[in-house]
């Protein structure tokens, strides 16, 4: 496995080594010793697992107390998936990157606890499983604004169409006014 690191060091993006043959193929998707040398070692507690259909947004998505590292992965499809950085006292707080994420490339995107998470699904529908270091808390749960101008992402967005959000995901707020962390 390679762990690349990202324009934001600490967001990592996984490339594992596939073995593919006529019969089709095969790949670690975690592996604790090779994780904990690349310096995420942290127990993952939860799997999650998320279908979308062509054109939905989730995020940006975090929780303020009890934070979550995510291990992100894409079993069907393909999203454009991004982490901003929320940590006020990082050289790149507000900062984002993105990284497309698909069935066909393998690639995971490792989102240290600090950062908000949003994937917009760009395939005609994707899934999406991913580990998570701490438990779902609704009560801590934030939203930060998908399109807030001051982090600027540049969502790949099918022919300009607005995303579909949820009721939630549209209320998020600008990162001005995000609780955020130290």
């Amino acid at each position: 496995m390679q762990f690349i690191p990202t324009a934001i060091p600490e967001v990592l993006s996984i490339e594992p080594r596939v073995f593919q043959d006529d019969r089709g193929f095969f790949l670690e998707t975690y592996q604790a010793q090779k994780y904990a040398a690349a310096g995420i070692a942290q127990p993952m507690v939860q799997d999650n697992h998320s279908g979308s259909r062509q054109g939905v947004l989730r995020g940006l998505h975090y929780q303020i107390h009890n934070p979550q590292g995510k291990l992100v992965r894409v079993v069907a499809g393909e999203i454009f998936d991004v982490a901003v950085d929320l940590r006020r006292s990082s050289p790149t707080f507000g900062q984002w990157v993105g990284v497309t994420l698909s069935a066909k490339n393998h690639r995971q995107l490792w989102i240290p606890a600090g950062f908000a998470h949003g994937f917009y699904t760009v395939s005609e529908w994707a899934e999406i499983v991913y580990k998570v270091t701490d438990y779902y808390d609704p009560k801590s749960e934030r939203t930060v604004m998908w399109n807030d101008p001051q982090i600027g992402i540049r969502w790949p967005l099918r022919d300009g169409v607005p995303p579909l959000l949820s009721p939630k995901d549209a209320q998020g707020l600008p990162l001005a006014k995000a609780d955020s962390f130290d």
